[in-house]
């Protein structure tokens, strides 16, 4: 035991110049050096007595003086490590205690062997200090010759680490026996450990100084502050962060250059030279159109996308643009899309054969006496391409207003669809029914009943 205190009083010699790497660089671990048993501990029947006799060495341990424990255990993150240890040793001490009393006497069982695995799951506080307590708890079989017993484990302990991977563990572990203490084949007690423990298992691939595990850039050498990475342009900005690596950038366009400082990084910017907006990519405009001047027909000039950067023509001088007007030769007017417009007298002449249009008794279809009319209209709407009318359909009061409306508007929509199935643009034509809301004569007499069913023809007029 003299070279055991030797041991623990050079471990905080050295522990105080030296800080330690965290677990998680380093999972594996393997420890190794002497364990001594004692029995003091198990025998006692009160739990204050347990350690009265804790550091009796010379009184109640059993220690082989030689390596007398190996353990092997894997960090798994969060402060919690698993291992297995296995352990021997000598028994020459077996305390017992005096039945009925609180004496104790020591006996020699004949320098009987000691064999001890256990399996263990340790908590570990302050894990980037050099000064490393834990909690264990597990379980494990232990022999004394050949006889043995399962025990629940758990216990204490303290890593002082001299560097990064090495370092000196001390452990007291209670192993806990079921069995009555005069009868188990191993007596309750307590075993405890000092040995060195040297971790293993970081890697660093690329040789930078940096563990793969908390380098961003594993396969490629690089710098500390950039998590291992490298900055091959020296501009601040590690590589795997950088969208143009080769050439010395700022932070805020990633890394790219900005030549021509017109706000859009280089990679990005039409024409990298000369400034320009970001909308148009970086190329300048002139003429203020929202087109570029490297696309603009008419860089000079201010004049729509559609048209190639250049004012739209009006060859007839209408006012109405060549690409909204439907005859671009003729003088027209904007209400008729740039055609003649037509004329009071043939929109009254439509009125008169749309009033004259027959329907089936409480239907939306025509009589057959009625097609001449339909026909004649007809003729007059194709006179007319360009032009755009409102077909609106109108009922008596006679039946409900719900039904009058409907009926109003199946009435237009049927001459509506008459003159699209006849040729007429579908475009150029709107069908409406206004049921009985608005009658043009009274209701009250069969005469006026006749005038309000009728269908209306109205030009539809363009601002």
């Amino acid at each position: 035991m003299r070279h055991l205190n030797k041991l623990f009083v050079g471990a905080l010699l050295l522990a105080g110049l030296h800080a330690q790497a965290q677990d998680e660089d380093n999972p594996w671990a393997i420890g190794f050096g002497v364990n001594a048993v004692s029995t003091r501990f198990g025998a006692a029947s009160e739990f204050g007595d347990q350690f009265s006799g804790f550091f009796k060495t010379d009184e109640y341990w059993n220690v082989l003086p030689s390596v007398s424990y190996l353990s092997v255990s894997r960090h798994v993150g969060d402060g919690f490590t698993f291992g297995i240890t296995g352990s021997v040793n000598k028994i020459d001490k077996l305390v017992s205690r005096v039945p009925g009393t609180q004496d104790y006497i020591v006996t020699d069982p004949g320098d009987v062997t000691y064999y001890g695995v256990d399996g263990t799951i340790k908590y570990g506080f302050l894990q980037k200090s050099w000064f490393n307590p834990f909690v264990h708890v597990g379980g494990g079989y232990t022999w004394i010759d050949e006889q043995g017993n399962g025990t629940v484990n758990g216990g204490i302990g303290v890593n002082f680490w001299f560097s990064e991977n090495v370092g000196l563990t001390l452990q007291s572990t209670y192993k806990h026996t079921f069995e009555d203490q005069a009868e188990a084949n191993v007596p309750r007690h307590i075993q405890h450990f000092a040995g060195l423990t040297f971790k293993f298992g970081g890697k660093d691939t690329d040789g930078d100084g940096i563990y793969d595990k908390d380098d961003a850039c594993p396969n490629e050498p690089g710098l500390k502050q950039f998590q291992g990475c490298p900055d091959t342009d020296g501009d601040g900005i590690p590589d795997k962060d950088d969208a143009c690596p080769q050439e010395a950038g700022l932070q805020e366009f990633q890394g790219c250059p900005d030549k021509d400082g017109d706000g859009i990084p280089d990679k990005d910017d039409a024409c990298p030279d000369v400034a320009g907006p970001k909308s148009l990519n970086g190329c300048p405009d002139k003429d203020g159109d929202g087109i570029a001047d490297k696309d603009d027909k008419c860089p000079d000039v201010a004049g729509p996308k559609e048209n190639g950067g250049c004012p739209w023509p009006d060859r007839d001088k209408d006012g109405v643009l060549d690409k909204d007007d439907l005859c671009p030769d003729v003088p027209g007017t904007k209400a008729n899309r740039g055609c003649p417009e037509v004329t009071e007298e043939v929109v009254k002449k439509l009125n008169e054969y749309a009033k004259t249009i027959l329907f089936n008794s409480g239907k939306a279809t025509f009589k057959d006496e009625t097609m001449p009319v339909l026909n004649s209209m007809l003729a007059i709407f194709k006179e007319y391409p360009q032009a755009r009318f409102s077909i609106e359909g109108h009922t008596d009061s006679d039946g409900s207003n719900a039904l009058n409306q409907t009926l109003s508007e199946n009435r237009a929509a049927a001459v509506k669809t008459f003159l699209v199935t006849n040729g007429i643009k579908e475009d150029r034509l709107e069908s409406v029914g206004f049921g009985e809301t608005k009658p043009i004569a009274s209701n009250k007499n069969a005469k006026g009943k006749a005038q309000n069913r009728r269908v209306e023809i109205k030009l539809i007029k363009t601002e």
